[in-house]
Order: C-alpha cells, then sequence, then structure tokens
C-alpha cells in the first residue's frame, strides 16, 4: 500500500479505507472487504489503525474524493442546510412561475385572428390583372401581384367566383362547384396560387355561392327530366306555360322569378336569371351536396367563405303571393323586387340552422393554431338592420365572423358629419355586445366611391375606413382612388344592364390602373380588355402614386400600418366625441394605456373650425399625426379651434392618463374589453 504526504506533513495512505463505514450493499463495514488474500484483512486494519474521527477532521474536501468522504461532508449541518434552503428556493421559485404564467394565461384576451388585424381586400379577378393576353383577368395575374398586398400591409384576400360558369351572370352562375373556369385558370393554378399566397402569410377567402347554379350545371339537367335522386334538388311547381307565374314573386333582377320548362313541364324558380335556378334546401341531399363542396375547397386549404346571397337561399313552401308594397297598384304592374314585401321568399325560418351547420363544419378544420377558417355571410336587409344581426349568431350558438356591413355604401347619399355619424351607429348600436364590426365603402355591385361620393372625399373616406373599429374591406382600386368609367350601350357585358341600362354595373368593374402603360398595365401583350380602362390611368395607377408620398395610395398604406401598429386603433374602445353638419370625431383609446387617437374628419363641402374644448379628457393642445392634406401633418392646434378643410381628416395622438370611456359610457362600444399592463407590457381582461 503506497502512501504519500499532504502539505502538513501528515502520512496519507492511498486507497483510505472508512473502516466506520458500511458498504453499498450495507452487508459489512468497508474495512471488513479485502481482496481474499490471507492475512489482507489484519494488514488493513493495522495500516488504518488511527481513531476514524481524527483522520477526518484532519481532512478538507478535495476533488476526486471517494464516496465515502462525500457523504460524510454532505451530512454536516454546514453542507445539508445551504443545499435545502436552494432546493426549495428552486421549488417556489418555479410554482410562483407556473401560477404566474397560468394567471398571466387565463387573465389574457382573446388573441385576435388573421380576419381581425388586417383589412379585407375584395378582388373581381376579371378585371384584376390579365396574364394571357385575352383581355380578361385570371388567377395567374393575381398571383403575379401578390407583393402589392405585402405592400399595403393586408393579408386577406376575398376573391370574386371563379367555378366553372356559362358566365350569364359572371361567375355567379355555377356550372360545377369543384371546376375553375378556364378563363381564369385550371385547378393547378389556384393551387400555386393558394401556396404562393400562404408561403406570404396571405389568406385566401372565396365566394361560396348556396342558392343557385347555372341552368347548364349537372344536377338541374338530372332534375328537369325527373331523374329519381335529382327530381327534388330545384324548387318546380305547377304552372300554367302560356302564362308561367304560379304566383307573383319577382327576381331581383325583375321580372316574375319563374319561368317554364318545356322539358319537365313545370315552372322553375330562381330569384335572379333565370338561367340561375334556385335549389331547394328542404332536400336533404341538396343540403349534403354543398357541406360537401365546403369540405372539397377546406381540404385544398382555402382560408374562408363569403357566403353569397344567404337571405335568398329558403323560400315558404306554400308558395303564396308576397304582399304589395302599394295594394292599389294593378298586379299585372308588379315588375320589380322593390314593389313586394319579400315575406315568404327571403329569411326564412330554418336559414339560420343551415348556416350554423356550414360554421360547425368549417370549424372542424379550425384547430391548427392559424389555421382559423373564416366565415362571412352577404344579406343585404337594408332598414331592417335586426335581420343582419341575426348572422352573428348567439351567445351559445356561433354563426358567421360577421355579416357584411355595407351600410357606408349609402355615405355619397349626403356628405355631412351627422350623416355619417348616423350609418356607423345603424351598425354600433345593434351590433350584439361583443361581436366585431365591419365596414364596406364599395363593391362590385355598387358605384366606386370615388365617383358617387367625388374625388375631394376619397381620402378622408378611406382614413374613416381604417380607423373605425372592426375589419375594414376595400374593394380592389380603392387605394389609389379609382372612378367609374362610362360604358356605351354596345359595351354592356353585365346582364343586369342588358336588362335595363341605367342598372349596368359594368362601370365599377374596370380593370386595375396599375401603371400608364399600355392597359394601365392590366394587359401588357395585347391590346384587348373585356371592359374599356379608364382614361384617367396615366395618372391615377399604382405606378405613380408608390412615388408620391402625399398620394391615395401613399395615405391608405400609412393608415393600414397605423392601424396594425397601435392597440387603441385596432382592439380598443370607439366613443363619438362630435358630430354635426361638416365634421364627423371620434376616439379611440385602451384602458390602462396612456396612448390614445382622436379622429377629425370633415365630410362638409368648406373648411370649418370645430370645437372640442368642452371634452374635458383631451389635452389643450393637440399634434397632428397625419392628415389627407400633407402640409398639415406636425402642426399642434388648439383643442377649441381644430381647423378642416372640405374632405380632409385628421388623426392626432395624444398621452393622457384620463380616459373618456368611463365617463360616457353611452357613447362608446368595444368588442372585447381588455386593459394594458405597463409593467409587463401585456394585456389582460378587465
Amino acid at each position: 500500500m503506497s502512501s504519500k504526504k499532504d502539505p502538513d506533513g501528515m502520512e496519507l495512505g492511498e486507497c483510505t479505507r472508512n473502516p466506520g463505514y458500511q458498504d453499498e450493499d450495507g452487508g459489512g463495514s468497508v474495512a471488513d472487504t479485502n481482496t481474499g488474500v490471507p492475512g489482507e484483512k489484519e494488514e488493513d486494519s493495522a495500516a488504518v489503525k488511527l481513531d476514524s474521527a481524527e483522520e477526518y477532521t484532519q481532512l478538507k474536501p478535495y476533488a476526486g474524493m471517494p464516496k465515502e468522504v462525500l457523504l460524510l461532508y454532505s451530512s454536516q449541518a454546514r453542507y445539508r442546510v445551504p443545499r435545502e434552503i436552494l432546493f426549495w428556493l428552486t421549488v417556489a421559485c418555479t410554482l410562483t412561475l407556473v401560477a404566474l404564467t397560468i394567471t398571466v394565461i387565463a387573465l389574457s384576451p382573446r388573441c385576435l385572428s388573421w380576419w381581425q388585424v388586417s383589412p379585407v381586400y375584395q378582388i373581381y379577378p376579371r378585371s384584376f390583372k390579365d396574364s394571357d393576353g385575352d383581355g380578361v383577368g385570371d388567377l395567374k395575374g393575381i398571383q403575379e401581384k401578390l407583393d402589392h398586398f405585402e405592400y399595403l400591409n393586408i393579408k386577406s384576400i376575398w376573391i370574386s367566383p371563379f367555378y366553372r360558369s356559362p358566365m350569364k351572370d359572371f361567375g355567379y352562375d355555377v356550372e360545377d362547384f369543384r371546376d375553375i373556369d378556364p378563363l381564369f385558370g385550371t385547378m393547378e393554378d389556384f393551387e400555386e396560387l393558394l401556396a404562393e399566397m400562404h408561403s406570404k402569410g396571405l389568406k385566401l377567402i372565396m365566394d361560396f355561392i348556396p342558392n343557385h347554379t347555372s341552368d347548364r350545371h349537372r344536377w338541374f339537367n338530372l332534375s328537369r327530366t325527373r331523374d329519381p335522386h335529382y327530381e327534388d334538388y330545384y324548387v318546380w311547381t305547377d304552372c300554367n306555360a302560356s302564362a308561367p307565374k304560379p304566383n307573383n314573386w319577382v327576381s331581383v333582377f325583375g321580372n316574375s322569378s319563374w319561368t317554364y320548362d318545356e322539358v319537365r313541364g313545370q315552372c322553375y324558380l330562381h330569384q335572379f336569371l333565370k338561367e340561375q335556378p334556385d335549389l331547394n334546401f328542404r332536400n336533404e341531399h341538396v343540403r349534403k351536396e354543398m357541406i360537401d363542396i365546403i369540405h372539397f375547397w377546406l381540404k385544398k386549404g382555402v382560408d374562408g367563405f363569403r357566403m353569397d346571397a344567404v337571405k335568398h337561399i329558403l323560400e315558404a313552401a306554400h308558395l303564396r303571393d308576397e304582399p304589395q308594397v302599394d295594394p292599389n297598384k294593378p298586379p299585372e304592374s308588379i315588375t320589380t323586387e322593390w314593389d313586394l314585401y319579400h315575406d315568404y321568399t327571403t329569411s326564412q325560418l330554418g336559414l339560420h340552422d343551415l348556416l350554423r351547420g356550414w360554421r360547425a363544419e368549417m370549424d372542424s378544420y379550425s384547430r391548427e393554431p392559424g389555421r382559423y377558417r373564416f366565415m362571412v355571410t352577404e344579406s343585404y336587409d337594408y332598414h331592417e338592420v335586426d335581420k343582419t344581426m341575426m348572422y352573428y349568431g348567439t351567445p351559445l350558438v356561433k354563426e358567421s365572423d360577421f355579416p357584411f356591413n355595407f351600410y357606408l355604401l349609402d355615405l355619397p347619399h349626403n356628405t355631412s358629419g351627422l350623416w355619417v355619424k348616423h350609418l356607423v351607429h345603424l351598425w354600433m348600436g345593434n351590433m350584439p355586445r361583443g361581436q366585431w364590426a365591419n365596414w364596406v365603402v364599395g363593391n362590385h355591385d355598387r358605384p366606386r366611391i370615388a365617383s358617387s361620393a367625388g374625388q375631394t372625399y376619397i381620402r378622408v373616406i378611406n382614413m374613416l375606413l381604417l380607423t373605425l373599429p372592426g375589419t375594414p374591406t376595400t374593394y380592389y382600386g380603392e387605394e389609389i382612388g379609382m372612378e367609374n368609367i362610362n360604358v356605351t350601350d354596345s359595351q354592356i357585358q353585365d346582364p343586369a344592364g342588358k336588362y335595363n341600362a341605367s342598372a349596368s354595373r359594368d362601370p365599377e368593374r374596370s380593370p386595375m390602373q396599375w401603371s400608364n402603360d399600355m392597359n394601365a398595365g392590366f394587359n401588357n401583350k395585347t391590346n384587348t380588355t373585356w371592359l374599356p380602362v379608364h382614361p384617367d390611368y396615366r395618372t391615377i395607377n399604382v405606378e405613380v402614386q408608390k412615388q408620391d408620398e402625399d398620394s391615395v395610395l401613399s395615405q391608405y398604406r400609412s393608415l393600414s400600418k397605423l392601424r396594425q401598429s397601435h392597440l387603441p386603433l385596432h382592439r380598443g374602445w370607439f366613443c363619438y366625441v362630435h358630430a354635426d353638419a361638416s365634421v364627423f370625431a371620434y376616439l379611440r383609446e385602451l384602458d390602462g394605456l396612456n396612448q390614445a387617437f382622436l379622429i377629425v374628419l370633415n365630410f362638409g363641402k368648406e373648411s370649418v373650425a370645430t370645437d372640442l374644448s368642452s371634452i374635458r379628457e383631451l389635452p389643450d393642445q393637440l399634434e397632428v399625426l397625419m392628415s389627407t392634406n400633407q402640409d398639415n401633418r406636425g402642426k399642434v392646434l388648439q383643442k377649441s379651434r381644430i381647423l378642416t378643410g372640405a374632405g380632409e381628416g385628421l388623426v392626432f395622438e395624444y398621452y393622457t392618463h384620463t380616459r373618456f370611456n368611463p365617463n360616457h359610457p353611452a357613447q362608446c362600444y368595444i368588442s372585447e374589453k381588455a386593459c394594458y399592463l405597463r409593467v409587463m407590457d401585456i394585456l389582460y381582461t378587465c
């Protein structure tokens, strides 16, 4: 057994044994163990004759010490107590962090979904971008222009119908719900477009058209020949072939909504064109067919649907005459939808059950994080706003994420602050508590806002659209202020216009103006466009406006970014503060956050000075963060005299500890209340 000396001169034996410790099996002391060589036990005992306590009191812990020495020292209080303190401190910290995490999660408001964070941009595919030179826009053309949406900070794209169709109503007469019309491309083109959109973080919303099909659809051809399975896929009734009017129901496009079919010998219902027969949703097979179609597109990865013309889906089975608006009008002169109260052809019992069923089907695809499937309904209910609000569903049963809000389409009827407040309040004052608002100022069925309201107001309208609470929807071209085109009788393409030239929707469907090149950059290959390009395209186009910081496009982009980057604007309180014959003003604020915004919009015909000195929650001086008039940006104005020109909008950013909404609850609205906690930089439910 070798030995060595420690620095104090004490001789230590290597592989020292502690005779007082037992081996790891507990079968005896280490001193009792030996290698099996006779006499070794006695030699080891002699070598460690020193008392164990005396031996170890002279030693300090050292690297590479044997287990016995380690155990001896680890059991001493000066080592054990700090170790236990650290252990329980670690446990306490871990439990505290877990509790804090659970608390934060429990108190945090629901994160906004993609359809709430971004504006929705509507593409009318015939008019957006032509990639093959045939004069009609297509799916590849849309793919070529995806960078435009990134430039605008827009993530949600709604594309109007591109199903296979005879194009009697430009895609709203569907011949095959599972195919792409060759005019727009192929299914492969669609899949490439969708994949490219998703790679850029964009979402695609499709039009879903449940009310009717084309009269060239396979189902209709089988139904008119009385195939046993398809016989009742459509709404048929007996009628007189010479005067096919089973009742007084009128089509949206005018005249009777019944047409006699010689093959079947009966009349079929069509609430739109005669080439668009209404499906019979009282037939369970029809309901299943439409659910299967929803599944078909969701499996391909579509992010949502706009449900078209939903109020027409069901009609009364008794087929009674509808009441006349003017009872004294001769029945034979009833030719337009405005002549009747549509008690039996719209919003029938069972409609919302259908929509809620579709919502449930879509929810089954929404479980994957980031893949929520969005559903919006389209229903023009005009003054019957309570009917529109029913599409939100109930607190217990979800329906659409929101029904389209078309009331701002009436904004050009009376450009005044009071009128704008009235239109805004129609929605905010009737929307069910906790629901999400939305705003539409133009679409493929209504004149462009720059034409109906005037170029003077396009900027202030865009500012209104992007600073109101909820989701704004922008029709292609509105971001640059495109106007209606003039269409001669010989140029009319719209079926409604061919019936009544004054009702043509062609003027608002002209090709998108991308540049000052040939055909405004819409078609760079041939000198062909399905509708004329607006003659102002050399000055009103995307390329030109990108170079101008004061353009309509640049302002739209700045507002879009402002909306997304500031909590008060995309999920804060909305509060009315002023409205008069010219000006509409409101606040956007968030509890717990000192930052707030005042928006002052002049819809009048002249410059006015607005006095907001009665609003004590506002600071006396306000700095202009953004203005539709670039010269006014950065100016500091007194709240007692805020000067705005006709069609001018101002966004003021200010800081205050005093909130407006607690003292004026009747003037304020919020979808889901949340508060900001500055210490942790988080939102919590309050």
